[in-house]
């Protein structure tokens, strides 16, 4: 232990822990910002086969993806009765409508005659009818019209409504799962909904959704938003407010992750920089309509950069929103606080507009897939709820800096520096000479114990199979 308090381990940088970074702030630290369960999930590799085998593909999409929840999309894209949005993965298409002011169903998207698609697109109807021969259901999946009705006598007796998905609802979003039997969303999500309860997620609106297309595996994709170390060499021109390698990883449950990094702190890869030096610097690379108003920035003596930009974002949010963030911890005005669901999902913590990421497999493609980049947050307390962004898609070859996002600028410049990486890592895998993937112990703890959930997926989903057959 040196003079700061920090206690040294093997497996973690040397120099300050996120929590001495989160003991010199400014406000009482919630107790869920602390390190939570760190279990030793091993050091063993894993094959890089996982990442372009088809038949590894294969079964994640039938023991796995055919079992998780699903995020579809926000209660606000589908408002009105009768609105509905599609969502597709792995070559499933649901149906996600509104039946009621207070009910959504989530029906397969396919004709029980010769299995057209019924809708190719969101909007709002009071009946499904197929584009094909005609045959028309209720919004709600019940079976309302044949027209050759006479010449199907084995429809008769039946009950042709549509199959459905399960629903579950959490913050404001849509769940759907594929599986008759699965548990509530609740029994997965747990931690990170307790968490959560403080940001009122159900009161946030989307303000940019990008749908990005990436020529890589969905796990490479996944892993590269799974921790913060990467950016000493891929996004250098973040280091000078970010704490990097001593950002914190835990695993509340088995279904969530959690890491969290400082932000009004240099890394620990650059040489010591002075509090005044911090807070130059994310002025300088960050847009904030209180800091025009602040000409000098000056610190006072025994200030430092965090508890400053803390108290001007607070500042800034009150402003611009009308809602007191007085109490508000320094850390959820600042810090990248990631909470990833099991398998495809990370929601990040805090005040103030937050990232959600959706990471899936383009269609039946192991290498290939697509990430949902969507931000939230408040509007103005005096002001009527906007209408949520529309997704913008981007194919493999066009950037996110091409968008053109006013004030985003550095944040789109960072997600194109990954998504220029991500290919090279897919290749890489198939090119290994040695067949094999390592992860460091702690700061990627994360994604180890994503690949464990896999397995663990897998050799259930086999087993119950299994024992189908024998049966």
């Amino acid at each position: 232990m040196d003079g700061s308090g920090s206690v040294e381990r093997a497996d973690r940088h040397p120099g300050d822990s996120y929590e001495d970074i989160l003991n010199r702030d400014s406000r009482p630290v919630p107790s869920y910002l602390r390190e939570g369960r760190v279990p030793d999930v091993g050091v063993q590799p894993v094959a890089a086969s996982r990442y372009f085998d088809r038949a590894f593909f294969e079964k994640e999409a039938r023991f796995m993806w055919s079992r998780i929840w699903h995020m579809a999309c926000r209660e606000e894209d589908i408002p009105a009765v009768g609105d509905h949005h599609l969502y597709e993965v792995l070559g499933k298409s649901l149906i996600v409508v509104r039946t009621s002011p207070t009910e959504v169903k989530a029906l397969y998207n396919s004709c029980l005659h010769r299995g057209r698609k019924l809708v190719t697109h969101n909007g709002c109807k009071d009946e499904f009818k197929c584009p094909y021969h005609g045959f028309t259901w209720h919004a709600d999946g019940r079976f309302k019209e044949n027209p050759i009705a006479w010449d199907f006598p084995q429809w008769k007796d039946r009950d042709m409504r549509l199959p459905e998905a399960k629903v579950d609802r959490w913050g404001g979003f849509i769940f759907v799962n594929f599986d008759a039997n699965a548990k509530p969303l609740a029994e997965f999500i747990g931690p990170l909904a307790a968490d959560f309860e403080r940001f009122d997620w159900e009161s946030r609106t989307r303000t940019l959704w990008i749908q990005k297309k990436v020529r890589c595996n969905w796990k490479v994709l996944t892993e590269a938003f799974m921790e913060s170390h990467h950016s000493f060499t891929t996004h250098p021109q973040i280091l000078g407010s970010l704490g990097d390698a001593n950002s914190q990883y835990d695993l509340p449950n088995d279904y969530v992750s959690r890491h969290f990094s400082a932000s009004g702190v240099s890394s620990p890869f650059l040489p010591p920089a002075s509090e005044q030096e911090v807070v130059d610097f994310m002025l300088g690379r960050r847009r904030n309509p209180i800091a025009d108003a602040d000409k000098e920035h000056q610190l006072s003596e025994g200030d430092t950069a965090r508890r400053y930009m803390a108290d001007l974002t607070r500042r800034g949010l009150t402003e611009t929103l009308g809602y007191d963030y007085d109490d508000a911890a320094d850390a959820e005005m600042l810090d990248a606080l990631l909470y990833n669901l099991f398998p495809n999902l990370s929601f990040w913590a805090g005040h103030g507009t937050k990232l959600t990421y959706r990471w899936r497999p383009n269609g039946l493609d192991p290498e290939t897939s697509i990430m949902d980049i969507m931000m939230h947050g408040r509007w103005p307390k005096d002001q009527p709820r906007p209408k949520a962004a529309a997704a913008i898609e981007l194919d493999f070859d066009e950037t996110v800096s091409s968008i053109g996002l006013p004030g985003l600028e550095g944040l789109a410049a960072v997600f194109d520096q990954d998504f220029s990486n991500l290919p090279h890592v897919h290749e890489g895998l198939r090119a290994t000479g040695t067949g094999e993937v390592h992860f460091g112990r702690y700061s990627e703890m994360r994604i180890r114990h994503l690949h464990h959930m896999i397995d663990r997926y897998i050799a259930e989903g086999e087993a119950a199979s299994t024992a189908a057959g024998a049966g």
